[in-house]
């Protein structure tokens, strides 16, 4: 359950669901399995896992959700390899090549049959929202994943006014200072970085596992080259990648935070989740403002 990346959207108008209402409203769009000739199936499990039953998970004010998706695995190649088999036995049979427009007719036929055969693969992904400090928090690597949850959020409660986070500083000109001096308050840098021409086509200097007050990174920066991607440290608490499209990456929760969180009574699975959802909620609702605030506040 614990965020591996973040993606922000702040809510535009508060959000009018309560967590018993959304539950309610999310059974509107309650996960089923891939029915008939379906090639995927989308919908809202509970974020707890296979042993709760709500359809959301209520911390602190906060609200988590969990949007399955499942997918048939038929590749492309053994399609291909059946519509070839069926051609080739007409051909033979008849003794006439087999066109265009009955291959495509034969690929129909061939997905019909095995569709309802092919095994199904699921993922999962969570995100939670913060009615009170007016973000949705998704976890989620790539914006348009977390678009598509955000899609679905939106078609299940009918209308979900948000925006992704906008600063008023550019982020590779802030990570560039940090590079070449200090760091914002609270944050520390890490071993890893990424540097770019700005230019189109420019070069491209990536760096793991290295020190990034080197002579050697420092070059880089004076001859023009700006930061991309940034690895910090956040309180002790929180390390990430930092990048200039405002994502944040490979997410960790320090020894710190772990500790606590292992210090946390937990009985069940349940009870685990509910206390690892409230001390990561609690992290972020700390983190996200510093942040926001290091890349210059909100540009509205």
């Amino acid at each position: 359950m614990w965020f591996r990346n973040l993606q922000l959207y702040r809510l535009i108008e508060p959000f009018a669901h309560s967590a018993e209402s959304l539950h309610e409203t999310l059974g509107g769009r309650a996960f089923k399995p891939c029915a008939g000739l379906d090639t995927h199936s989308l919908g809202w499990v509970p974020p707890a896992g296979r042993e709760a039953t709500e359809r959301v998970h209520a911390s602190n004010g906060r609200i988590m959700l969990c949007l399955r998706r499942e997918d048939r695995i038929l590749p492309a190649s053994v399609v291909r390899e059946h519509v070839d088999d069926k051609a080739e036995a007409i051909a033979t049979a008849e003794s006439r090549p087999v066109g265009r427009a009955e291959r495509q007719r034969l690929r129909d036929e061939v997905m019909t049959d095995l569709l309802p055969r092919a095994f199904t693969r699921s993922s999962h992904q969570f995100a939670y929202i913060d009615p009170a400090a007016g973000w949705i928090v998704v976890d989620s690597a790539t914006p348009n994943k977390a678009e598509a949850l955000l899609g679905v959020l939106r078609e299940t409660v009918g209308s979900l006014r948000v925006k992704p986070l906008a600063v008023t500083a550019a982020p590779s000109t802030v990570m560039t200072r940090w590079l070449e001096g200090t760091p914002a308050a609270g944050f520390a840098l890490g071993d890893e970085c990424e540097l770019k021409e700005p230019v189109d086509n420019g070069g491209i200097v990536r760096g793991r596992r290295i020190d990034l007050a080197s002579a050697e990174v420092r070059s880089h920066l004076d001859a023009g080259m700006q930061v991309a991607k940034l690895a910090v440290t956040w309180q002790e608490r929180i390390g990430c990648l930092l990048c200039d499209d405002l994502v944040v990456r490979r997410l960790r929760f320090l020894d710190l935070v772990m500790q606590e969180a292992a210090d946390a009574a937990a009985d069940d699975a349940l009870a685990r989740f509910d206390a690892d959802f409230a001390l990561m909620g609690m992290e972020l609702a700390r983190f996200i403002p510093d942040l926001v605030a290091a890349f210059g506040g909100i540009d509205d």
